[in-house]
């Protein structure tokens, strides 16, 4: 049979093609470009009414970066410039770091949820401050939203919330009996009640699951967390997984259907190539789509990644 150089070349396009689109599915694409000061973990971002991006991440007083671009970031300054008191008791320390905030902007007002604990200690609290601005030393210290101690099979650190329509919804959680929903008065942003959902757990590798995004794209609710082990450099094992369902307070499953409840959980980044340990997810929509926020290991530090997702399978595909 006689091939055509036309033909080779189609076939070749082709297979690069497929090659491609199996790169995608196998969550090795790189983060999107951003410059300047990029030095973070745990980022949340999210975009004030005249369109300026700000991240925020763990650090002792909670740092803030801003962007015009959503790719070119500077630091600003801090949420807490002269240090946030009430949380020592819980950081075991004066003005210790502050982990994982979450950031969501609501009719010009920022609300602020933000972590404050130890490593491997369920002495822990989830806190609120609110911004009209989202500059440093704007915030007003809300309160505490809730708590655990060694009574607890739960761990209160790495919130998250859910905006869904009236409702606003909670989600937290890491390691011991994973991730957990709380019901948020919206008037407030504090607690309805102390009620708590399962939503997600783990029992491989002592249960290691948490930073929990909850993100609503068609009619499914889709459950991001962050597996393994992080906060180990370029040994950090941090890896994005991700389930749906059709409630944002329960029904998760993987695209194997296993249970989230059980383990389950569909890959959305892993390490590959020089990207390390990518987790302490945030999902928020852009004017150009569902963006996903992280941090990823290098051997200089932690660093912001930034990427589409791409929702059109039906799970969400980084691209």
């Amino acid at each position: 049979m006689t091939v055509s150089i036309q033909d080779s070349e189609m076939r070749w396009f082709s297979a690069l093609a497929l090659l491609s689109l199996a790169t995608l599915g196998h969550a090795v694409v790189g983060p999107g470009v951003v410059t300047g000061n990029t030095a973070v973990h745990d980022p949340t971002m999210c975009k004030d009414s005249s369109g300026k991006y700000f991240v925020f991440s763990t650090a002792v007083g909670i740092e803030i970066r801003t962007s015009t671009d959503r790719t070119a970031w500077t630091l600003v300054g801090k949420v807490w410039p002269n240090g946030a008191s009430w949380t020592d008791t819980y950081t075991g320390t004066s003005n210790g770091n502050l982990w994982a905030p979450d950031c969501t902007v609501v009719n010009g007002q920022f609300f602020l949820y933000y972590a404050a604990s130890s490593f491997g200690s369920q002495k822990s609290a989830i806190f609120l401050a609110k911004s009209s601005t989202g500059m440093p030393g704007s915030f007003t210290h809300v309160g505490m939203v809730t708590s655990t101690s060694s009574s607890n099979n739960y761990n209160a650190i790495d919130p998250n919330l859910l905006i869904d329509g009236s409702n606003w919804l909670l989600s937290l959680g890491s390691f011991w009996t994973g991730i957990k929903s709380m019901d948020v008065n919206s008037s407030t942003g504090l607690l309805r009640d102390s009620s708590v959902t399962s939503l997600a757990q783990r029992t491989a590798n002592g249960g290691a699951i948490e930073a929990s995004s909850v993100f609503k794209s068609g009619s499914f609710y889709y459950l991001f967390t962050s597996w393994d082990n992080c906060c180990r450099g370029t040994s950090s094992t941090y890896n994005i997984r991700v389930g749906r369902s059709s409630s944002p307070t329960g029904g998760f499953v993987d695209k194997s259907g296993v249970s989230l409840l059980n383990g389950g959980g569909t890959l959305v980044l892993g390490s590959h190539d020089n990207i390390v340990g990518p987790g302490g997810q945030d999902v928020m929509m852009d004017g150009d789509g569902p963006i996903l926020i992280y941090h990823y290991y290098t051997p200089s530090g932690s660093f912001l990644g930034i990427n589409r997702l791409d929702f059109s399978s039906g799970w969400p595909v980084v691209v």
